[in-house]
């Protein structure tokens, strides 16, 4: 069941910790996983003072659950995964953060997942994991606008309220936590480049709010149905589909997708104006990449809404933003 304190539990080529409280508590039977993939919430300045001129990753998860209060009672175990800025995400370390989130979510003593992530990707992330797993667990991603050097960082207090929103009953589906606002995957977009509130859903709102440490809910969690169907193709995959997004703007042609399409690209996301408007000339494009068999989808640039299909368009639409609607692609493609 629990192990005494200090002691450290174990998980398969991994680092795993059990954190030691400042008191000696009762383990409980339910765990919580940390994966630490690195990102500005692990970043190191060389000034305390200096929020932007920081590497990425340089700290261990470990180090980063050190003394954090939320962890009072509760058995953690931790992995870290990466250790990476996540501008820099890739294929494989998504494959990978797959397997391990659905290795732990089907344990039974697991309440939930804590991942920590930069911010940069961090909406790409949740929008991938939700589709794979869609779990009925809650799965928290975790992030920091200030290095964990920083005078003031934002990184253990975000961390603090993700356990709270794991250990909320009746918490389900993919998640992310950013200075006190709970957002789910499908809306979750980074809203600017270093304020610490960057994070929005647009006009959806938050899922909720964390206040003194207790959950508020503003809208219900995300409906999931989890199935392993599209996992296991994506553990199949030897090669990702490629997709590229291309921009619609005042003076687009076309010449950009017919190189794309000559190269061998699969899919195509065309970031329009307004209700994913497109340049004629870059549409003439696109519909010729179309019908050449490459797939294509317009989405919106607009940072709010989503684009309302009209019957006259060529080219199918997506609610989704550009970042995620290229994830969704990618899966459809894997098919």
């Amino acid at each position: 069941m629990g192990a005494p304190e200090g002691q450290f539990t174990g998980c398969p080529s991994s680092t795993c910790i059990f954190n030691q409280f400042r008191e000696r508590v009762q383990v409980q039977a339910q765990q919580i996983v940390v994966l630490g993939t690195g990102g500005t919430i692990a970043g190191r300045a060389q000034r305390a003072a200096d929020e932007l001129g920081y590497r990425a990753g340089e700290i261990g998860v470990e180090q980063l659950l050190e003394g954090l209060p939320a962890l009072e009672g509760v058995t953690v175990v931790a992995e870290q995964l990466a250790q990476i800025d996540s501008k820099d995400m890739a294929f494989e370390l998504w494959r990978e953060l797959a397997a391990r989130c659905r290795h732990w979510i089907e344990q039974p003593q697991v309440q939930g997942i804590v991942i920590t992530h930069g911010t940069d990707t961090l909406e790409e992330t949740a929008w991938f994991l939700h589709r794979v797993l869609a779990p009925r667990k809650p799965i928290v991603l975790v992030s920091a606008m200030r290095p964990a050097t920083a005078l003031s960082p934002d990184g253990p207090q975000n961390l603090a309220e993700a356990f709270t929103v794991v250990r909320t009953a009746g918490a389900s589906g993919v998640l992310a936590v950013c200075a006190g606002a709970v957002h789910g995957a499908a809306d979750v977009r980074k809203v600017h480049p270093y304020r610490v509130d960057a994070f929005s859903s647009g006009d959806a709102g938050a899922l909720a709010y964390v206040e003194a440490g207790a959950v508020r809910h503003v809208r219900a969690w995300a409906a999931t149905i989890p199935s392993h169907e599209l996992f296991d193709r994506l553990q199949r995959t030897a090669q990702w589909p490629w997709v590229e997004i291309v921009h619609s703007h005042a003076g687009a042609d076309g010449r950009v997708v017919d190189a794309l399409a000559s190269a061998g690209v699969q899919g195509l996301v065309v970031a329009g104006t307004g209700n994913g408007s497109v340049h004629a000339a870059l549409e003439q494009a696109l519909l010729r990449a179309r019908d050449a068999g490459v797939r294509v989808v317009r989405s919106s640039r607009c940072l709010e809404g989503p684009v309302i299909p009209l019957a006259k368009e060529a080219l199918p639409c997506t609610p989704l933003t550009p970042a995620k609607a290229r994830v969704d692609l990618l899966l459809d493609l894997l098919a």
